[in-house]
């Protein structure tokens, strides 16, 4: 696992990379003092988890936190500052912990195997959803293979969702737009959900796909994604964005026409 840690204080800094490298979950440990060295990195670099302080001169934790999430959403971030009353701040943008300076090795190691729960290093791939022209998820950069047709549409279905709970019937009106919702085609859409899954198991990637309570989801803070980066404002992506959106699945004209309005007003 790789943790970044922002401080505007040099000795502070050295301090929280030293702790963080000593940590077993921690593999390596990069530090920055100017919130847009972080932002640099990350444009070609992962990582796993960021340590920020909160009172910094240029930009500050709060808001490169709210940054961070729009280039990285899978990273987990970990306030450290020396003040408490930035904690309701922080945790409206779903920070992982809220540690106060000074702060014990015991104590930042907590935090950092609560924020890394249900990772692990064989399975920390770099995941990309493309969904401007033809869908696709690539790991470590390449396309992964789906068997069944129907199991990477519904994928994307959920993408398209960005996080939002969807019913079983409410899948089937999408991707069979005319079908009837007998016992037959019930049990073929729980062969394509069983199908998905077991391809993301496969590729240890099973995590971004959330069953519960009858409801199905993908969870978009573990995935990187063009059309979620768009929608966050990356110039990048908004210049990557030519018109076409996920152009197999007729569900997608809408969101397609959506991203054309956007892209006019910007």
């Amino acid at each position: 696992m790789r943790a970044i840690c922002v401080d505007d204080e040099e000795l502070v800094l050295r301090l929280t990379i030293s702790l963080c490298e000593l940590s077993p979950l921690v593999d390596e440990a990069k530090g920055f003092t100017r919130a847009a060295e972080v932002l640099s990195y990350l444009e070609e670099n992962r990582a796993d988890i960021a340590i920020l302080d909160v009172d910094m001169p240029d930009m500050d934790g709060i808001s490169l936190a709210m940054k961070i999430k729009e280039k990285r959403p899978e990273i987990a971030v970990i306030f450290l500052t020396g003040y408490s009353q930035y904690a309701v701040d922080a945790f409206a943008i779903h920070a992982s912990g809220y540690l106060l300076k000074p702060v014990s090795r015991e104590r930042l190691f907590s935090e950092i195997e609560y924020a890394l729960k249900g990772r692990s290093v064989e399975n920390n791939k770099e995941l990309f959803v493309r969904t401007f022209g033809e869908f696709d998820l690539l790991i470590d950069g390449k396309p992964i293979s789906f068997p069944r047709a129907k199991s990477k549409e519904l994928l994307a279905y959920l993408v398209d969702r960005q996080g939002g709970n969807v019913t079983r019937p409410t899948i089937f009106a999408a991707l069979w737009e005319d079908g009837f919702y007998d016992r037959t085609m019930q049990k073929y859409l729980d062969t394509v959900i069983r199908t998905l899954r077991d391809t993301l198991r496969q590729y240890g990637v099973e995590d971004i796909l959330e069953i519960k309570g009858g409801f199905l989801r993908i969870c978009p803070e573990k995935i990187n994604c063009d059309a979620y980066r768009f929608f966050a404002g990356d110039p990048d992506a908004i210049n990557a964005f030519r018109g076409e959106y996920m152009s197999a699945y007729s569900w997608a004209n809408m969101s397609e026409a959506y991203l054309d309005r956007l892209k006019e007003k910007i």
